[in-house]
């Protein structure tokens, strides 16, 4: 479900405003993070060139010009193979549906994407309109941008990472949002905790640091959280699925586990723009991506046939 919108509406500038719900979705490793942190003009997504780095909606908040659109990055578009991805999958399916526009992000390096309803494996067209958008257009020669002209007549052109062609795209989604008072305060940019954003940034870094399997078998949860003292106590706790993954995190004598919880505290501070003591733990949660319980606990939801 989307976060629990304000009882009373926020105010908005004199005059007609729009606002509504903005669904980023597409396959894995098509920007869409990246997108969305360009829009809102901070960094509330994690990014990774490692696909599948999103795993749960995360949303935004833009408001400029009369118009306020509530942005909410989506998991990548995929087959899903285990428990974890089959709830990646319901929460984008989930966006899809409730939104009242949607950005249906490609790698323009690819070529002329596949039609929507084909990449989302759906049978019905969704209810809101498709902005079909290029991503990576800096990315390509001139001459297969003119390609993408022939074969692409209606996507737009964009780049998430230099900002080509996003204030464009901006004014588009704008002009599409339904006539309503704005459903947020002006200076919003996000609806998720700090908890959230926090456990995020360990497991990015994660993402960063680790090769092969073990990144997509980190979670991490943030067990304390005190935001009054200085520094900042936090105390999180990253999950992995065995115990060989667990001596990779802790690394010879600790150095890994270190390296992290630098690297980690350094993005933490800036996020809190405060001094912040990071207490990094690792356990293991046998099997998690694969077991309902366990994912239930991460707040992930499965689809009601696969809950056991």
């Amino acid at each position: 479900m989307m976060p629990e919108l304000p009882a009373t509406s926020a105010t908005a500038p004199a005059g007609v405003t729009h606002a509504g719900m903005v669904a980023v979705v597409g396959k894995p490793n098509a920007g869409k993070s990246t997108l969305l942190n360009r829009i809102v003009g901070q960094k509330l997504s994690i990014t990774s060139p490692k696909p599948q780095s999103t795993r749960t909606r995360v949303v935004g908040i833009h408001s400029a010009n009369g118009a306020q659109m509530i942005l909410t990055d989506t998991p990548g578009l995929l087959e899903p193979r285990y428990a974890l991805q089959k709830a990646m999958r319901r929460t984008a399916l989930e966006v899809l549906h409730e939104a009242d526009v949607i950005l249906y992000l490609a790698d323009a390096s690819e070529g002329a994407p596949t039609p929507l309803l084909e990449a989302a494996a759906i049978e019905r067209p969704p209810r809101a309109p498709v902005v079909t958008v290029l991503n990576k257009i800096d990315m390509i020669p001139p001459s297969r941008r003119d390609q993408l002209d022939i074969s692409c007549p209606d996507a737009r052109r964009i780049s998430a990472r230099t900002g080509e062609g996003v204030a464009q795209l901006i004014d588009e989604i704008a002009s599409r949002l339904p006539e309503s008072p704005f459903l947020f305060p002006e200076e919003e940019i996000g609806t998720q905790s700090l908890r959230f954003f926090v456990s995020e940034l360990v497991r990015e870094t994660a993402l960063e640091q680790l090769d092969e399997e073990v990144p997509y078998s980190v979670a991490c949860e943030v067990e304390e959280f005190r935001e009054a003292s200085r520094p900042v106590y936090i105390r999180a706790v990253i999950y992995v699925e065995r115990e060989s993954q667990k001596g990779i995190l802790i690394g010879d004598g600790g150095a890994r586990i270190r390296d992290m919880g630098r690297s980690a505290r350094l993005k933490i501070e800036k996020l809190l723009d405060a001094p912040v003591y990071l207490d990094l733990w690792v356990k293991v949660l046998a099997n998690w991506r694969r077991n309902a319980r366990s994912l239930e606990r991460f707040g992930f939801t499965l689809p009601q046939d696969d809950r056991a």
